[in-house]
C-alpha cells in the first residue's frame, strides 16, 4: 500500500515538474519574441526617422540652391555689366561685390546692397520698400529692382518698370527729389518719396564706406 501511493506520489511530481518545464520554455519564448518584436519595432522607427532627416536635409540643400539661383538673377539684373558677384559681405556694411570679369576676377565693377538693411528705418506708407539697388565704381547707380512691399497704391508707382528705369545712370550726388529727379505719382507721393531716400542714402552710405575718390559721396 505504501509503495503504491509512493509510486502515484512520483507520478504526479514527473507531470508536475513537467509542466512547470513547459510552462518556463513557453514564457521564455514569448519574452524573446517579444524582445525581438521591440528590437524590430525600434530598428524601424531609427529608419523612419533617417529618412526623415535626410529628406529635410536634401529639401534645404534644395531650397538654398534656388535661393542662390534666385538671388544670383537679382544682382545681374540690377547690375548686368558684372561678370560675377561675391556672397553676401558683412563688413564695413552688408553688401554684394560686383566684379568686372567672370569667376575669380578680382576686379571690382561695384556694390549691390538691399535698401531694408541699409535703411532700416525708412518706411512708405505701409512698411518697409525692399529693393535691390546697384551702385558702380564712380558711384552712379547701375539699376534698382523692386523686391517687395506692401504698399497700397504700388501697383501705379514702385511697380512699374518706370519707375526702377528712371533712377539707372544717376549719380548718387543728385538730390533724388520727387517732381524733379523722381517722377512723382498722384496718391502715392510717400511710397515715391520714401523709396527714392531709402536709394539716395543707402547708395551715400556704401559710397562712404568702400568708395575712393572721386565716388566718395560727402
Amino acid at each position: 500500500m505504501a509503495l503504491s501511493l509512493s509510486r502515484g506520489f512520483s507520478r504526479r511530481l514527473r507531470r508536475s515538474s513537467s509542466r512547470r518545464s513547459r510552462l518556463s520554455t513557453s514564457e521564455s519564448y514569448q519574452q524573446e519574441t517579444s524582445g525581438g518584436y521591440n528590437h524590430r519595432l525600434k530598428d524601424a522607427g531609427m529608419r523612419h526617422v533617417g529618412i526623415a532627416l535626410l529628406t529635410a536635409a536634401a529639401l534645404m540643400q534644395f531650397a538654398g540652391q534656388a535661393q542662390d539661383r534666385t538671388i544670383e538673377a537679382q544682382l545681374k539684373q540690377v547690375f548686368p555689366g558684372a561678370g560675377a558677384f561675391s556672397s553676401k559681405q558683412t563688413r564695413p556694411l552688408p553688401h554684394f561685390v560686383a566684379y568686372a570679369g567672370g569667376p575669380g576676377s578680382q576686379k571690382i565693377a561695384g556694390y549691390v546692397f538691399w535698401t531694408t538693411e541699409l535703411e532700416p528705418l525708412e518706411r512708405g506708407y505701409d512698411g518697409p520698400i525692399k529693393m535691390l539697388v546697384g551702385l558702380d565704381t564712380n558711384a552712379v547707380l547701375t539699376g534698382v529692382l523692386v523686391v517687395e512691399h506692401r504698399e497700397p497704391y504700388g501697383y501705379f508707382s514702385v511697380d512699374l518698370p518706370e519707375f526702377a528705369r528712371q533712377f539707372k545712370g544717376k549719380n548718387i550726388r543728385d538730390p533724388f527729389k520727387v517732381g524733379a529727379d523722381a517722377d512723382a505719382v498722384s496718391r502715392a507721393t510717400i511710397t515715391i518719396s520714401s523709396s527714392a531716400r531709402a536709394i539716395r542714402n543707402g547708395a551715400r552710405r556704401i559710397a562712404r564706406a568702400l568708395l575712393t575718390p572721386p565716388g566718395t559721396a560727402k
